[in-house]
């Protein structure tokens, strides 16, 4: 999804899921999924209502092992049952039934695109699962002792924490100030630098890489160790996961600021996103 429509669908969810003067949507944070130490795959993706992350209720509650996810349309409700627990969830309350008690849950149940969200902490614990929220990375952990993650809904992501630390610091050092799009451009410019024969196959390597001089000014003057902000995170994240902002290119410079004409002079220019103009 691109980012401007992503930024799009923000609005339409705070509209759908929000009155005015209500608690704040953030639907721009790339959140991962982890049970067990496993990352699970959602057909929705979760997102925080004043600091509380919503998660699709169907994926979560069969990773940690519940028996049945039904829906009651009589009384529009979702209904979990797990062991000899059940739980009912009336869509768009801010509250639900465990076992019949009333249990108040804050921001409320929500359904985007036919798809009933609640609170990580909420179901988790409900379903008797421990939680714990990695802010560095935005990744919801849950852990629940006796179960196994269904095989379905393990997810490789294909990147790690650390490619995602890297590329946000050379993002970070290459783009502060830039608007996000331009952010995610120039992680693009390093991944499609890792897929390319002609560089080193790691995130690591392709910043440091110095076997034509050093390629990038932050590793010359020490800024790529600047620590990433939270929408450089944001940025690598979106590019690590596939958002594709100037195609194939491999470089990109700021034309005000460039003391070299290689790259203009060399490479066929394909789009300039913010201050920097990319090239293939």
């Amino acid at each position: 999804m691109s980012s401007i429509k992503y930024f799009i669908l923000t609005l339409l969810l705070s509209l759908v899921i929000m009155p005015a003067n209500a608690s704040v949507v953030d639907t721009k944070t790339p959140i991962d999924i982890m049970v067990n130490g496993h990352y699970i795959k959602t057909d929705a993706s979760p997102f925080i209502i004043s600091g509380s992350t919503y998660v699709p209720i169907r994926f979560v509650s069969e990773a940690l092992g519940a028996d049945e996810i039904s829906w009651d349309s009589k009384n529009n409700t979702a209904v979990i049952k797990s062991n000899n627990i059940e739980i009912v969830l009336p869509i768009g309350e801010n509250y639900g039934y465990i076992n019949g008690k009333y249990v108040k849950i804050g921001n409320g149940i929500k359904l985007v695109d036919d798809r009933t969200f609640v609170p990580v902490r909420f179901i988790s614990e409900s379903l008797g699962a421990k939680v714990a929220w990695d802010g560095n990375y935005f990744t919801v952990g849950i852990d629940k002792d006796g179960i196994d993650v269904p095989p379905s809904l393990i997810h490789d992501r294909g990147f790690t924490n650390d490619d995602i630390f890297w590329l946000g610091r050379i993002i970070e050092s290459e783009a502060m100030g830039e608007p996000l799009e331009g952010k995610i451009a120039v992680g693009n410019v390093v991944l499609n630098r890792v897929k390319s024969a002609d560089y080193p196959n790691t995130i690591y390597g392709v910043i440091f890489d110095d076997n034509n001089g050093v390629q990038f000014q932050p590793v010359s003057n020490g800024t790529i160790y600047n620590n990433p902000s939270y929408e450089s995170i944001i940025a690598a994240k979106y590019s690590l996961q596939g958002e594709d902002i100037v195609g194939d290119s491999l470089y990109f410079l700021n034309i005000a600021t460039a003391t070299s004409s290689w790259i203009y002079d060399n490479r066929t220019y394909y789009k300039t996103v913010g201050n920097h103009s990319f090239y293939l």
